[in-house]
């Protein structure tokens, strides 16, 4: 296998990124092979996922679905990125893009995004996930599916019929429903879970909402339905279950809650009612 290690700086030059943001510009590479032509596209956002991302890798290749699996890691000090490098002897179709610190999630998916698209043969169908195995791995085809049926944008849903979550404490799920609550009051689309992770995306709906991304954090998955609702591109939810996180802590921080908080009280309500 061809083994590419363009630096950021160098795939601005040759416009393959286009207008990156800060985060990608200060990273020093993009490590692994350019070159794949893959159907689905897999973001994994990882921070201190050590005991976590080679297992997950490991499953997500033995599905068989022909896959491009793109790390984003924040510098974890764990050395998550040194496993994705030995995961990468074995697997050829895995990316790693380390960024200099943790940025948040939001910006994760977003680099991610425009580094699928800046493939010279990007991949048709986009999957966004958890790296901690709260999202199960054996549901990206059930996501998938009807994306490749003319959906644009399928949500791994916790909250729709059939949907689950296990393993979550009462407090963290009263704030979760408050929260798709509130976000399905302000954007209005007939959506039961604003906030899952676990999702599949076209990447016709990547190219045409990609400038509009803004959110540093969790409030990524908000932003990125109501983009996809404002534009009338084809909505889906698929039950999952959501199981919490078995290894590794949390990495949800007091700054990332007061910030999607925040998106969901102000950013909306004043998009809503401009002055």
């Amino acid at each position: 296998m061809s083994i590419q290690v363009p630096s950021s700086t160098s795939l601005l030059n040759k416009g393959l990124i286009g207008d990156m943001n800060f985060e990608v510009k200060s990273s020093k590479s993009i490590e692994g092979n350019l070159d794949i032509n893959s159907e689905i596209g897999v973001i994994l956002p990882t921070y201190c996922e050590a005991q976590n991302i080679e297992k997950l890798i490991d499953e997500i290749e033995n599905l068989n679905l022909f896959t491009y699996i793109l790390v984003i890691d924040d510098s974890s000090p764990d050395g998550t990125s040194d496993i994705v490098r030995r995961c990468q002897k074995k697997h050829g179709n895995i990316l790693l893009f380390e960024r200099p610190k943790k940025f948040g999630l939001g910006t994760a998916i977003t680099d991610g995004f425009r580094i699928f698209l800046s493939l010279e043969n990007p991949p048709k169908y986009i999957i966004t996930m958890d790296a901690d195995y709260s999202h199960n791995p054996n549901e990206i085809p059930k996501l998938a599916a009807p994306v490749r049926c003319g959906y644009d944008l399928a949500v791994g849903s916790r909250y729709c019929q059939g949907g689950s979550t296990r393993d979550w404490s009462i407090v963290r799920l009263v704030i979760s429903k408050v929260a798709n609550f509130i976000a399905s009051c302000m954007i209005g689309a007939k959506v039961c879970d604003y906030t899952s992770g676990l999702r599949c995306y076209s990447v016709g709906l990547v190219k045409s909402i990609i400038g509009d991304l803004h959110s540093t954090t969790y409030e990524i998955q908000i932003e990125t339905i109501r983009q996809a609702y404002l534009r009338k591109f084809r909505i889906k939810e698929i039950p999952i279950t959501f199981v919490n996180r078995k290894k590794g802590k949390s990495k949800l921080s007091l700054n990332e809650i007061k910030q999607f908080i925040s998106h969901i009280f102000f950013k909306q309500f004043l998009e809503k009612n401009p002055s």
